[in-house]
């Protein structure tokens, strides 16, 4: 780390180096927070989290009780000890709607109807040209509502059972990645009337090794899990069959990166999520009652965080600070946060001269300005 701060203040190197580094160096460091709770105000377990992109300071939560939860993450007593406090609650449940909540008033905007329960919804990040949120239900088809109009504009029909994930690509607003228990994954171009680009196909076109009924599957059992990486070159799914793929989000191919058994027993989606701004990625996965991080492009399993009493359902990654929130059924929410401490001078000198390094390879940035 001092190399790279020398390097930067001599002007020999990209400022963009050491940010990379130390954020690299603060994800392997993630460790449960002793001094950080949040408020415990689900009664039953926590579905889905979420952090927003602006300020990233309040962070939301979706429980099985039916309650929509808001938390200040920002620390006002200055000291190293304190609780991220509930600002509000907003009473849901599971009744075949979706609805579009006015922040202000916290009252309901727009309320889509659909026939069969609501799994999975999302709003592009990044679209300018559309305000579509892309919804997956027990119906196999996909339903695009528009924000301006208030009503559903469009079906994406394809899947041939309840789609359980739908994630919008951070690099191409019309692209839609769909997972369903079909045991398929489709990538959709929303502009066109003609169906997916491509599904996914787990043997990449191998006849030899799928049976006739397998044939253009992403997992061997429902497929819960979607996750674009931060500038959308590749797509990551999780599925009943334990396993994880990373796929080449543009041409669908299957990476055939080896994470091992990914243990996922959730029949509902799971949520689990990328780091950002290291080098190289990391994912966290929700794994029984712990959250395992692994090396994204080597499939290396790096830790286990554990520490919750029942299994992980959800997982965010807080990009600004390099930390990780995860939930559960066990009702709560647990902090995982960078332990920070200082280098030995001499010990870093000594690794420039010897030119090796005993620490995690991870740590070496593996970035240059060459890339895009």
């Amino acid at each position: 780390m001092l190399g790279f701060l020398t390097a930067r203040q001599s002007g020999l190197d990209d400022p963009l180096r050491l940010r990379r580094a130390e954020s690299t160096r603060r994800v392997l460091s993630l460790k449960l927070n002793p001094d950080r709770d949040v408020d415990r105000i689900h009664g039953n377990g926590i579905n889905t989290i979420d952090i927003e992109a602006v300020e990233g300071r309040y962070m939301l939560s979706g429980g099985s009780d039916g309650v929509i939860v808001i938390y200040d993450l920002e620390n006002y007593n200055g000291k190293p000890q304190y609780t991220c406090r509930a600002v509000c609650t907003v009473g849901s449940s599971f009744d075949k709607t979706m609805k579009v909540w006015d922040t202000e008033t916290l009252k309901p905007a727009e309320v889509f109807e659909f026939e069969g329960n609501v799994y999975s919804h999302h709003l592009s990040p990044i679209a300018r040209k559309h305000s579509l949120i892309a919804v997956g239900t027990k119906n196999p088809k996909i339903q695009l509502c528009d924000l301006k109009s208030g009503s559903r504009i469009h079906v994406l029909q394809g899947h041939r059972a309840e789609v359980l994930s739908v994630q919008w690509s951070p690099r191409y607003e019309h692209i839609l990645a769909t997972a369903s228990a079909d045991s398929k994954v489709k990538v959709w171009d929303v502009r066109r009337a003609s169906g997916s680009l491509f599904t996914l196909d787990q043997h990449n076109g191998d006849k030899s090794k799928a049976s006739s009924e397998a044939v253009n599957t992403a997992h061997n059992g429902r497929v819960n899990g979607l996750c674009f990486t931060g500038d959308g070159l590749y797509l990551l799914t999780t599925g009943t069959d334990d396993r994880m793929r990373l796929w080449n989000s543009a041409t669908g191919e299957n990476t055939l990166v080896n994470y091992g058994k990914v243990c996922n027993e959730s029949r509902k989606r799971l949520q689990f999520t990328v780091s950002r701004g290291c080098s190289p990625e990391f994912v966290f996965v929700p794994c029984g009652s712990s959250v395992a991080v692994y090396t994204l492009h080597t499939g290396e399993l790096v830790t286990m965080l554990r520490g919750h009493y029942n299994s992980v359902d959800c997982c965010e990654f807080h990009p600004d600070y390099q930390e990780l929130y995860s939930g559960g059924k066990d009702c709560n929410i647990l902090a995982w946060v960078p332990v920070l401490h200082t280098l030995d001078v001499e010990e870093e000198s000594n690794k420039g001269a010897a030119g090796q390094s005993s620490v995690n390879p991870a740590f070496q940035d593996a970035w240059s300005s060459d890339e895009d």
